[in-house]
């Protein structure tokens, strides 16, 4: 079975954003194509596509090695990211699908709870799975795939301390949902301004060559998607 460049491509990025694959490193196609148990035709498209995100770089006589992007590049991320999230939530409030509203008030719902009991590793991921959801609703495919582009190069470039006031992070998740849900795009392009203002005050640089969060054994390409 042919394993999709996309699948690829999430596996090499993940590895890239964890720091399992270092800045400045070399990308060879041998070397992961063995990493990722694929051939490396997948591995080639993979690498084009992740360059045209930013993640990879070609340099002279090095070939394909994972970008190093400067500390200007980095603070343009979450500036970008202050203009587009509330874009973007306007947009839901607008373009939004019942199915999108439901899952999005479900994971607003599990946030709350999960607030109250603690455990931020959870909120974390939660947290991320709003944002996307949040994104995808917007009905726009371009403005969708910039802001996942963001979160994936902010939650690279920096890390992120841990909010004094979880509960009251929720609960702006819950405003951001509400005025969505009413279909308010100047709502909702409020709270969500406001929201990821309190956010970007939260994120430090990471040092570059720290200790990967994740991922940093070789691994096959997850196969359950590869049929779809």
């Amino acid at each position: 079975m042919r394993i999709p460049a996309q699948s690829v491509c999430t596996a090499i990025r993940d590895d890239i954003v964890a720091g399992a694959l270092e800045r400045g490193g070399r990308l060879t196609e041998e070397v992961l194509a063995r990493r990722y148990g694929v051939s490396r035709v997948p591995v080639r498209e993979a690498l084009r596509t992740l360059e045209a995100e930013g993640f990879v770089v070609t340099r002279r006589h090095a070939g394909a090695c994972v970008a190093e992007p400067t500390e200007q590049e980095a603070a343009d991320l979450l500036e970008m990211r202050l203009l587009l999230e509330p874009l973007g939530a306007a947009r839901a409030a607008r373009r939004r699908t019942e199915a999108h509203l439901k899952v999005l008030r479900g994971l607003v719902r599990l946030g709350q709870e999960r607030a109250r009991r603690g455990g931020s590793e959870d909120l974390r991921a939660l947290d991320g799975w709003f944002h996307e959801t949040l994104a995808q609703s917007c009905g726009s495919p371009s403005l969708t795939s910039a802001l996942v582009q963001l979160r994936h190069k902010i939650a690279w470039m920096y890390t992120v301390d841990t909010p004094p006031d979880v509960v009251g992070t929720w609960a702006e998740h819950g405003a951001i949902v509400d005025a969505v849900a009413r279909g308010d795009g100047e709502r909702a392009r409020t709270v969500t301004a406001l929201h990821t203002e309190r956010a970007t005050a939260a994120h430090r640089l990471r040092v570059p060559g720290a200790a990967p969060r994740t991922r940093t054994s070789q691994h096959a390409v997850n196969m359950s998607g590869a049929g779809n």
